[in-house]
């Protein structure tokens, strides 16, 4: 991938971390109002978008740092640094897991029906929540600002390198 197309990327990267922290807090109001308000139409419509938001965007996320970010930083001598991403690399798949209990209840809650246990849906939700905030702690302590910084020394390389060449 070229240099202005990663800068971007991160730039991406970082919105879509904020658009998590959103969604996150959408659903805890959700969970919130659910006991006195499941069948109202502001509920179903969040508990919907929400839904639709972590199994298509959040899950695109995911596999961008899959492919772009964490290869990168797994070739590294620095082994606290290959630990922390093969810890985010597992929480993918714990998240993913989670995920997966989880996003049936919600539609059933965007589709009016009645099924769902709320306490099951209840604890499911706040183990995902929980997992998605540390993840993203870990991710932006260290592995964006690595992943970062050695994009900006790759710049600073390439652009002497070029101004070698142009001498």
């Amino acid at each position: 991938m070229k240099a202005p197309q990663q800068v971007q990327q991160f730039k991406a990267l970082d919105v879509c971390h904020q658009q998590i922290h959103q969604q996150l807090a959408e659903l805890a109001d959700v969970l919130a109002r659910l006991d006195t308000e499941s069948d109202s139409p502001h509920c179903r419509q969040k508990a919907k978008t929400i839904e639709s938001f972590f199994s298509e965007v959040a899950r695109s996320h995911h596999a961008e740092e899959e492919r772009n970010v964490f290869p990168a930083l797994l070739g590294s001598d620095n082994a606290e640094l290959v630990q922390a991403v093969r810890t985010l690399q597992q929480d993918h798949g714990w998240i993913e897991q989670n995920w997966l209990e989880l996003a049936p209840m919600l539609r059933a809650v965007a589709q009016g029906e009645d099924w769902v246990d709320m306490a099951e849906l209840k604890h499911n939700a706040e183990v995902f929540v929980s997992l998605c905030h540390d993840h993203i702690v870990l991710e932006e302590s260290l592995i964006y600002p690595e992943a970062k910084a050695r994009l900006a020394e790759e710049l600073v390389s390439r652009a002497a390198r070029l101004a070698q060449q142009a001498a």
